[in-house]
């Protein structure tokens, strides 16, 4: 039996501009059950971060504010509204609530040693004694597979390579053992090898805990890889709500299929690569002129 976890209905968030506030997302509403993946996909500034980063009160209130909705939390028979005031969803950051961000050199302060960054939210959220927590990051820094935990204990995030550094954003995220994790684009700028490492790593994690993932990207062949339902976003609004199987064998809206449609072929041949615009118009590959003075094999973006 499936149990919901978190629920979004009709939220819609504005920015200010010019002295106006306009929205950039729109009457979003989704759900995630314990144990299940919820993929969220679009174009950059279709509103995917913003809409998460609206439930955990990460947006400036300067420039940012929720306009309406209603989100809910289910913890331990407890629903907990995550919009109705900051502080609520400010206690469940780090504890029931953990989050990747896109890049984790900006993520992780530069002037501490990562060891003592994860040991700073054991210690808060955990209440255990220095010693102790060290050892627990160390434990998870051997549990995310980081070559020498004890090294990485002492390291700089400068001292790492990008998949490390991530791998250390990924402890920081599950060593309290989060309900829910928002995973916003955690493969971006990563190789092909230390992408499918990193994933894999999140895919164990969350079969170990139950976790609920939120996974955030433009990659249309990770999400269909690890999702189980997929959110399809444009322009803050959502174009397509179902089952990763459903939408991507059988989408439904223009613009889902012209997402799909516009992911390149791992084939040799020459040929240009199709827009969102141009699928919605109907034009196809074969109607598009050939390119030419190109290279064998070369494919323009």
């Amino acid at each position: 039996m499936c149990t919901e976890l978190l629920s979004v209905k009709n939220l819609t968030v504005s920015f200010l501009k010019d002295g106006l506030w306009r929205p950039a997302v729109q009457n979003i509403s989704f759900s995630v059950n314990l144990g299940e993946t919820l993929g969220i996909v679009g174009e950059s500034g279709s509103g995917k971060s913003v809409s998460c980063l609206a439930l955990l009160s990460l947006l400036p209130k300067e420039v940012a504010r929720i306009e309406s909705g209603v989100a809910t939390l289910k913890i331990q028979n407890q629903v907990i509204e995550l919009l109705k005031s900051s502080e609520a969803s400010r206690s469940l950051r780090g504890s029931e609530i953990g989050m990747i961000f896109q890049e984790p050199m900006t993520s992780l302060n530069p002037l501490f040693k990562c060891g003592d960054q994860l040991v700073e939210v054991i210690r808060r959220h955990l209440n255990l004694a220095r010693k102790e927590a060290v050892q627990l990051a160390e434990e998870w820094f051997q549990k995310v597979e980081l070559p020498n935990p004890r090294r990485i204990i002492s390291a700089y995030p400068h001292e790492l390579s990008g998949g490390q550094r991530q791998r250390v954003m990924i402890a920081m995220a599950m060593c309290c053992k989060p309900k829910l994790l928002i995973a916003d684009e955690p493969t971006t700028a990563l190789d092909v090898t230390v992408q499918k490492s990193v994933l894999d790593l999140i895919s164990r994690l969350q079969k170990e805990h139950n976790t609920a993932v939120v996974f955030i990207s433009h990659d249309l062949g990770v999400v269909r890889s690890i999702a189980d339902n997929v959110l399809v976003m444009q322009k803050g609004e959502a174009k397509e709500y179902d089952s990763a199987d459903k939408i991507f064998k059988n989408p439904s809206t223009a613009y889902a299929k012209s997402l799909i449609a516009c992911k390149p072929e791992n084939t040799n041949k020459k040929y240009r690569l199709t827009t969102v615009d141009q699928v919605i118009a109907g034009e196809t590959l074969t109607q598009l002129r050939p390119p030419t003075n190109v290279n064998d094999g070369q494919v323009i973006y």
